[in-house]
């Protein structure tokens, strides 16, 4: 589906936008604490507006497609993204305790860690799948 506006610098403010966020999500991968989930959904939007190269490679890819696909098949995350986003959150969140000064910056960073926690295990943890209704059974007498 493509969205793509028609001036060429809203174009370009898109693909900015899209390229900036597949950076921070490749980021995520490495750095405890940074999302890769969001960026990358943020990416894809952003792409899906600006750049149809770019929306196309992230639904291809082995490792973002899945992301895609499950997002718009129901918006869901994969509940295996879910604990390794909480982990890397808490990870985080116990090396900055320890080894900086508490402030009120501090408490504004662990705060936006917990909102965007509570978001990810607000989504559903599975694909929207089509289910599959079984015939119902007609009860059998007993022999």
């Amino acid at each position: 589906m493509n969205h793509a506006p028609r001036s060429r610098l809203v174009r370009l403010l898109y693909a900015l936008l899209a390229y900036t966020s597949l950076g921070v999500g490749l980021v995520g991968l490495v750095l405890p604490g940074l999302p890769t989930t969001e960026f990358v959904l943020l990416a894809a939007w952003a792409a899906s507006r600006s750049s149809p190269r770019l929306s196309q490679w992230l639904e291809n890819h082995r490792l973002f497609g899945p992301i895609l696909a499950n997002w718009r098949n129901g918006q869901a995350i994969a509940r295996r993204a879910k604990l390794a986003a909480s982990a890397s959150m808490l990870m985080a969140l116990a090396i900055m305790l320890i080894t900086l000064p508490h402030g009120y910056w501090l408490y504004a960073v662990i705060a936006g860690m917990a909102i965007g926690n509570l978001w990810i295990w607000s989504r559903p943890d599975r694909t929207a799948e089509p289910s599959i209704s079984l015939p119902a059974t007609t009860a059998r007498p007993d022999v």
